[in-house]
């Protein structure tokens, strides 16, 4: 790869970027144009476009470091283009068994748990049924008797005003300032409702209380199968309400579509827990591969 060829990742390319996103047979969340262009400052993300791939790296980092390329992965010519010493990080599990087959023992791969997606059934989210779902359903019952149905609405011009609200608050409480995950989250979460109209499907709503928001959720159809869930946020004093906006969401934006993502827990146990709570059904599995 010509490293002359790198520029930073940029929304004004969004319409060169989302071909190669349509042929990549396996679409994780960290690679869907909302997280690329969201954390771009975060990890000072460049990108360079080819024949087959896109190219992604974060040059905040190591040299010789990058993301998975994007792009139709068959075509590609990994002979050619994978050279001794570069290292990939968050490379999803199909490809990393192809560049196995492909290239054999001039790749080390190694497993990255904390960058597993999370895959639920939408069926699961939707009903709560079941005795494994009995304290999900509680917090939601209690949120019912306490404020009657959820009252979700779907995402506007006025509700992006008051989810940007809700998320500035969000942050004073839990010190966003302090953490820098929490400030690059927050970061990317305003540039991303801030300019919600320039990607391609995305839909989300919000949860209102005697018409004051309490939370709200944004999500990016990845394919025909599968719906990501890029944030979510909730006044946490409210029992029931991160249930109650799971719920509302499910019910109201993913019918049709049989899969949720809800994204990775980047080895944070409060985060793990809490995924692990909903019963995934299975992983996006993603791997760091060394090329010797």
């Amino acid at each position: 790869m010509n490293i002359q060829l790198f520029h930073p990742v940029s929304l004004e390319e969004t319409d060169l970027f989302y071909p190669y996103w349509d042929k990549t047979p396996e679409r994780a969340m960290t690679y869907s144009m909302v997280t690329l262009w969201g954390w771009k400052h975060y990890n000072d993300l460049e990108w360079a476009f080819d024949k087959d791939l896109c190219w992604i790296r974060p040059t905040k980092f190591e040299p010789d470091l990058y993301w998975a390329p994007v792009g139709d992965w068959q075509a590609a010519d990994w002979e050619r283009v994978l050279e001794k010493g570069m290292r990939f990080i968050c490379v999803p599990e199909s490809l990393a068994k192809l560049w196995a087959d492909r290239l054999g023992d001039r790749i080390h791969i190694e497993e990255d748990r904390g960058q597993f997606e999370y895959i639920y059934r939408t069926e699961d989210l939707a009903n709560l049924s079941g005795n494994r779902y009995h304290k999900k359903k509680n917090h939601l019952s209690a949120y019912k008797k306490a404020f009657g149905e959820p009252d979700y609405r779907p995402i506007s011009d006025s509700i992006i005003e008051d989810c940007l609200a809700l998320q500035d608050t969000w942050c004073q409480w839990n010190d966003c300032a302090g953490s820098e995950t929490l400030a690059g989250e927050n970061y990317s979460l305003n540039l991303l409702l801030s300019h919600f109209n320039k990607f391609r499907n995305l839909c989300g709503g919000a949860l209102y209380i005697n018409d004051e928001i309490v939370a709200f959720s944004i999500g990016e159809r990845l394919d025909d199968a599968t719906m990501g869930v890029h944030y979510e946020k909730g006044m946490s004093s409210i029992r029931g309400v991160y249930q109650a906006m799971n719920w509302a969401f499910v019910n109201n934006e993913c019918r049709g579509i049989p899969y949720i993502n809800r994204a990775e827990d980047m080895d944070d146990d409060g985060l793990r827990q809490a995924k692990l709570s909903y019963h995934p059904a299975c992983f996006l599995k993603k791997y760091t591969v060394t090329i010797s």
